[in-house]
């Protein structure tokens, strides 16, 4: 069985929380492939970035996802998950929502988190650049399409319900 739904999206999308209200919805299990390697490793993110390099984080990335893939349910990919060609593959099978966030409402979300390691720093323009490169990426795996800007995540989880009977 494959995963009912995938999600993409920038840091602050809403991936995680659209996620488990869509899995809840439809009595679903749901996994946030950035939380699972948390609790596999015993480390955050950040840890595994600062110990390791995120060449190695993205490989475990990439591992952990083609595995969650291939369970039942709804899957929140990390936000450069996409960078790897491997996992763009392996979406081509998958129903895959974009959740397309602005760089004001990502930046208004995620603020200053220590958990998100490539955001350190200069938030604004780290998303300026993070959203330049991966959204031709986003684009090219999602089904669906969905906007954020402004919703909150039960009215996001609403139009990917919709977006997806339109697909």
């Amino acid at each position: 069985m494959t995963a009912r739904l995938v999600l993409v999206g920038a840091p602050g999308s809403g991936k995680s929380t659209v996620g488990a209200l869509l899995a809840q919805r439809w009595g679903e299990p749901f996994a946030d492939v950035d939380a699972v390697i948390e609790a596999r490793t015993g480390r955050s993110i950040a840890e595994i970035f600062a110990d390791e390099g995120e060449p190695a984080f993205r490989a475990l990335e990439e591992g952990t996802t083609a595995e969650l893939l291939d369970g039942a349910g709804v899957l929140a990919l990390g936000g450069g998950a996409v960078m790897s060609a491997a996992t763009r593959q392996a979406l081509a099978d998958h129903p895959v929502a974009w959740l397309q966030v602005s760089v004001a409402h990502a930046a208004g979300r995620v603020g200053l988190n220590e958990a998100r390691p490539l955001l350190l720093g200069n938030v604004r323009g780290r998303l300026v650049r993070l959203l330049a490169e991966r959204a031709p990426l986003y684009a090219a795996v999602a089904t669906v399409t969905v906007e954020t800007d402004g919703l909150e995540p039960v009215e996001v989880a609403d139009r990917v319900e919709e977006a997806l009977t339109r697909a």
